[in-house]
């Protein structure tokens, strides 16, 4: 995994959490507080929930994996370099 960003606040788009990072265009994930891997949607949906510990946390870049599913919805994550290998 790539390294870990704390602060979602930094990476806010007119207040809501971002599908790709810019510049680049890098498809991004993130963590809630049980650790559980999120896509941008399932993320941008458990912001405001009730249970804090559902809520994201941390965010990444998925530079390499492409087997990285959404603990939430069971959807792949988009990959930065490793499509080439999904089939």
């Amino acid at each position: 995994m790539s390294k870990l960003h704390t602060e979602l606040a930094d990476v806010l788009v007119n207040g809501k959490l971002p599908s790709y990072a810019w510049p680049g265009g890098y498809p991004m994930y993130y963590l809630d507080g049980e650790n559980s891997v999120l896509c941008p949607v399932c993320a941008e949906k458990s912001n405001d929930d009730a249970i804090p510990q559902f809520r994201p946390v941390a965010y990444g870049v998925n530079w390499e994996d492409a087997n990285m599913f959404c603990d939430s919805c069971c959807k792949r994550i988009e990959s930065a370099y490793a499509e080439d290998e999904v089939q």
